[in-house]
């Protein structure tokens, strides 16, 4: 029998979609599972959304322009204008979902074996989005004590070689809801600047921002509008991930004509996706008041709830809707499972993220885990009742943070 290829050997498994199997048998069993997993919000998607494509009278589901359909493109425009960002429709290319973005983006500014240094924790598909276009990670480390904070730009300097190609960056931040500050952004565009490398961002989460902190986004950056490329989607600003409708958007020309090549070999995104999305510009403010008043709350709920636990310690965090975890736990990956396969509580449990999955340094986050604060208040407060619950039972449980550094140390 023919073997699979290398790459397809490396490519990693999602540490968000992994425990599915798992989960699926659970529910066979009666179980009922709170998925704090992965961010599939609750939230209601827009009526303008929805009721564009109920209303739409198309004969024939053609093939877009490949850059997305030029009326979306003039009209999204102006949805980035009301964020002081300038641009026109010739620096915007529609995706397939905004990891169609970061695939396209990174086939376009890297050659094989160039090297990519991204802050971790991060977003768990950069390593198989990484993997697939053959670019090397570097991860530089954030501390959950810190928050997860941008590193020392002294950390970046050091992991910079002559295969260094990029930084990227996600702020929001998924998996750890961190919001980077003006000063910590200006400090990346000078080294960006020093090196003459490309800077990707991926702002997905710029509607949920809390506590009156400031979104920044890198194309608010003098001086390196040429090196930044600016990743989007919007599938949790619109509570519409199945839409599957992206951008990538830059003002280097030579960046966006590579990238349109790619997405000529795609064809074009999705048709309806695209009619949804150009109708949901015009979503009303209030509805993201009211959706970003409702995160705060959930946040508030989770991030006290678990902090109240035996030996758990969360941050709490400025953006997007995660946050990670540390568990006294002896390893995430386990524990995890376990909750599926092993635990529940009157025929309930939680299924969660193991963090380590969101590391690319080898044993990071083996006692961290990433929750999604996606559902309704009643169902995190069913979910922290499980997860206390199975703290209490875990047959891995770690007395102390000492001894948790230890087994961490060991794995």
């Amino acid at each position: 029998m023919p073997s699979i290829s290398n790459k397809a050997k490396a490519m990693p498994a999602s540490p968000i979609r992994k425990l599915v199997p798992y989960a699926e048998a659970a529910k066979k069993k009666g179980i009922k599972i709170y998925h704090l997993n992965i961010g599939q919000p609750d939230i209601e998607t827009p009526s303008e959304f929805l009721n564009a494509i109920k209303s739409n009278d198309l004969k024939i589901v053609e093939y877009s322009h490949s850059a997305g359909n030029e009326s979306y493109r003039k009209k999204i425009c102006g949805y980035y204008k009301s964020y002081n960002i300038n641009i026109d429709s010739s620096e915007v290319i529609i995706t397939n979902g905004g990891s169609e973005a970061i695939g396209i983006a990174m086939m376009s500014c890297f050659n094989p074996g160039d090297e990519i240094i991204i802050p971790e924790p991060f977003y768990a598909n950069y390593n198989g989005f990484s993997k697939a276009a053959d670019v090397v990670v570097k991860p530089i480390r954030s501390y959950i004590e810190s928050g997860f904070a941008l590193p020392p730009i002294a950390e970046f300097e050091k992991a910079i070689t002559p295969k260094t190609r990029g930084i990227m960056i996600c702020n929001p931040g998924n998996p750890t809801g961190y919001l980077y500050t003006r000063a910590e952004l200006e400090a990346l565009r000078d080294l960006v600047k020093k090196h003459d490398l490309f800077l990707l961002s991926d702002e997905v989460y710029r509607e949920f921002c809390y506590d009156g902190k400031d979104y920044v986004s890198v194309m608010h950056l003098d001086g390196i509008e040429n090196n930044v490329i600016l990743l989007d989607s919007i599938s949790k600003r619109y509570s519409a991930c199945g839409a599957r409708i992206g951008a990538l958007i830059s003002k280097n020309k030579e960046v966006m004509s590579a990238a349109l090549k790619f997405a000529q070999a795609r064809l074009s995104p999705p048709t309806y996706g695209q009619i949804g999305a150009e109708a949901a510009l015009d979503t009303p403010a209030s509805y993201f008041e009211g959706v970003k008043k409702e995160y705060v709350a959930r946040r508030n709920f989770v991030v006290d709830a678990l902090n109240k636990m035996e030996g758990v310690f969360c941050p709490k965090p400025s953006g997007a809707f995660y946050c990670i975890a540390r568990l006294p736990i002896d390893n995430a990956d386990t524990f995890c499972q376990w909750l599926l396969e092993g635990f529940n509580l009157d025929s309930q449990t939680v299924m969660l993220a193991p963090a380590g999955g969101f590391y690319s340094t080898p044993g990071a986050g083996a006692n961290e885990v990433r929750i999604a604060y996606v559902l309704n208040t009643e169902d995190l407060k069913k979910a922290m009742q499980c997860l206390e619950a199975a703290l209490k039972q875990y047959p891995g449980k770690i007395k102390s943070t000492t001894d948790a550094r230890a087994a961490v140390s060991n794995n």
